[in-house]
Formats: C-alpha cells, sequence, structure tokens
C-alpha cells in the first residue's frame, strides 16, 4: 500500500516538472517582445542577407523591439525583402531610419540592427518639431506595410576572406 503511495506522488512530481519545463520553453521562445503584443510591418530589401533567419532579433541599440517575420524573394528584381514586426509602443520611425544586417560577436547568429536617424517629436501642441528643430520641411513617421530604403546587407565572412586571398595574390 505504501509503494503505491509513493509511486502516484513520483509520477505526480515527474508530470508537473515535464509541465513546468514544457512552460518554460513556450516563455523563452515568446520572449521576443515584451508589451501588449500590438506589432506593425516593416519591409526593407538586401542585396544578400547572409544567414538572416525569420524570427531574428530586431534590435536598436541592444535592445529587442521587434522580430524577423518572413523573408522572401522579390518577383520583379529577385532580391530579398525582409518582413519585420515591430513593437508599436516604437512607432517614431522615420524615412531617415536605416536597417543593417549585423553578427552577435564574431561567428554569432544574424539579427537587424535599426538606426533611427531623425526621430519624431511632437510638440505640446501635437505639432511637428522636426521642423523647427534640423529645418526639415517634412520629415514622415514610417506607418504599417512601408519600406526602409537605407539599407546594408550582411557582411559574409566567405567572401571578405576570398577578396583578401585575391588581393595578397596581386602583389
Amino acid at each position: 500500500m505504501n509503494s503505491k503511495k509513493i509511486e502516484i506522488l513520483v509520477g505526480f512530481f515527474v508530470s508537473l516538472g515535464i509541465a513546468a519545463i514544457v512552460m518554460l520553453a513556450l516563455k523563452v521562445a515568446n520572449a521576443g517582445m515584451s508589451g501588449n503584443g500590438d506589432t506593425y510591418s516593416l519591409f526593407a530589401k538586401f542585396d544578400n542577407i547572409g544567414s538572416l533567419k525569420v524570427r531574428s532579433p530586431v534590435k536598436v541599440g541592444g535592445v529587442v523591439v521587434g522580430r524577423v517575420e518572413a523573408i522572401n524573394l522579390d518577383p520583379t528584381d529577385y532580391v530579398p525583402v525582409v518582413h519585420m514586426k515591430i513593437a508599436t509602443e516604437y512607432s517614431n520611425f522615420t524615412e531617415t531610419t536605416s536597417v543593417n544586417i549585423l553578427t552577435s560577436g564574431i561567428l554569432g547568429e544574424q539579427y537587424l540592427g535599426i538606426n533611427p536617424g531623425v526621430i519624431a517629436h511632437k510638440d505640446m501642441n501635437g505639432e511637428d518639431e522636426l521642423s523647427e528643430m534640423f529645418g526639415l520641411e517634412e520629415v514622415k513617421v514610417l506607418k504599417d506595410g512601408d519600406f526602409i530604403t537605407d539599407t546594408k546587407s550582411a557582411l559574409v565572412l566567405e567572401e571578405l576572406i576570398g577578396q583578401f586571398l585575391f588581393n595578397q595574390s596581386n602583389d
């Protein structure tokens, strides 16, 4: 009788442990963006995306502001188009924003790094302060579905080594 209770208790704690591991895995997998979960889409075209993957982070100064939603090939000019989902709390990127494909460490995973450029600010009356501060007529804020035009492709290590070796053989 006593061994039956012990077996039931052990089974209960093992199932509780498995459930805790599953919950932890789900929490870690969805840890990319915090907040209310509302996002908007931005797109960018690159000449070479290297080993950028779907679900790669989109960062501004090391802070994750979004994730790569999809990577497709543009059927008209055959260049990769990266679809990013950005948290709506970071919705003041302007058309002067640029995006780079960067690498964590020397051989780490690749991610998108956004350089905000000029950030949109409103004064007390709700008027855009950019024209006063920078002498600009109008800097447009990127909306859902807009393209970031200033992009810098990934540095591919194999190409750099090839260029180095080719330059060494010419000397």
